[in-house]
């Protein structure tokens, strides 16, 4: 983990304003187009992350409170079906055990939950729409020579980068090469 670092910030205009190098992908042809994303993806990975966060900050500016209750209400639900999973045995019995316990458990979260579904919705726009814009990018973006140069580094070891961990945790790391 020592030895990954993190690629440089590419120009606005090499991920943005150069409309010449974007083109609408072939649905045909899914081999290829997933090529398109997955180099895109460890090419402009800096650039992905700062937009995905200046998203998330600006939801978070205009909606500070309501974006603080969904990222809460949903690393909550997370961790509690962590936890549900890993101890399926003592919940099936409590279960049987104090039936009316249980109901009104049930009652009393459905109703926390719905009160702050929009909290939830709030966060959940706010992760949810930048990785849209990523995909979107991803598929139309036309590779560059450099682009593809800086692929072929991470691809043979000799640059690893926090994508290409992730994409290698997916099992998309063969098709990068291709």
């Amino acid at each position: 983990m020592a030895d990954v670092q993190p690629p440089p910030l590419r120009s606005l205009d090499d991920f943005l304003l150069g409309s010449v190098r974007f083109a609408v992908p072939d649905v045909r042809d899914l081999d290829r187009w997933n090529n398109r994303i997955i180099n895109n993806l460890l090419y402009y990975q800096s650039n992905y992350f700062l937009s995905g966060l200046a998203f998330l900050l600006l939801v978070g500016y205009f909606q500070p409170f309501q974006l603080f209750v969904g990222g809460t209400v949903v690393a909550l639900l997370f961790l509690g079906f962590v936890w549900a999973a890993e101890n399926q045995a003592p919940i099936r019995r409590f279960r049987r055990n104090h039936p009316l316990i249980s109901v009104l458990a049930i009652l009393v979260a459905s109703y926390l939950f719905l009160s702050v579904l929009g909290g939830v919705a709030v966060f959940l726009f706010g992760i949810a729409f930048p990785m849209l814009m990523v995909l979107i990018h991803a598929s139309m973006r036309l590779r560059s020579l450099k682009n593809k140069l800086e692929n072929k580094l991470e691809i043979i070891g000799l640059k690893r980068t926090p994508m290409g961990l992730l994409l290698e945790a997916f099992g998309q790391e063969q098709e990068a090469g291709s």
